[in-house]
């Protein structure tokens, strides 16, 4: 085990940094030694905006993005077709299609996919919630944008089935060849499902 290098606050914050994604032990020390050599510009105004964002963070009642107003800035926003519900995985997936700036729809985040293994079953997602927010009538749209993995893709077909009843539109994402991908590189899967997924010209 290495010996500390330094005073146990110091210690602490290379620790706490360590456990953020894409940070390991060493990017956490160099990360750590940048903050602290520049404490008034950069470490200071970081501990203040933690805590603001430890004390206003919320997640939205509607869609559950996070923010720190309830209704979060998106579901407030009066330019969205809140007709259209784009259904996600988790926040971090909402914010990518918010960078693409694909839609100007309203959102849904599920908080997961099911997974009998790793036991999450549709009480532990937001399921209910997206149910009850198509029952009222307001979205003609849900589109399913969950990843295609053998557990988005069961998520994506129990939410078709939990949906079935309502008079709502219901469409998923695309799969294929990516937008400046080759056909040699790719794996049969994404290449079976281009095929199937063929549009006009």
């Amino acid at each position: 085990m290495a010996k500390p290098i330094a005073g146990p606050e110091i210690e602490r914050l290379i620790q706490l940094l360590a456990k953020l994604p894409g940070l390991g032990p060493r990017s956490a020390r160099r990360a750590t030694l940048h903050l602290v050599k520049r404490k008034e510009q950069l470490l200071g105004p970081l501990a203040q905006a933690m805590t603001q964002a430890l004390e206003r963070v919320l997640i939205c009642s509607v869609c559950g993005n996070i923010d720190t107003s309830d209704p979060c800035t998106v579901c407030c926003d009066p330019s969205r077709d809140q007709s259209l519900v784009v259904v996600v995985e988790d926040v971090s997936d909402l914010w990518a299609l918010e960078r693409a700036k694909a839609l100007n729809a309203g959102y849904h985040v599920l908080g997961g996919v099911l997974s009998p293994l790793d036991g999450v079953g549709p009480d532990d997602l937001t399921i209910r919630q997206l149910v009850e927010r198509v029952a009222r009538g307001a979205v003609r749209e849900v589109i399913i944008a969950v990843n295609a993995t053998v557990e988005g893709q069961t998520t994506a077909h129990y939410l078709t089935d939990q949906l079935a009843e309502f008079d709502v539109r219901i469409t998923r994402l695309a799969h294929g060849v990516p937008v400046g991908g080759e056909l040699d590189y790719l794996d049969e899967g994404t290449l079976s499902a281009a095929m199937r997924a063929r549009t006009a010209f």
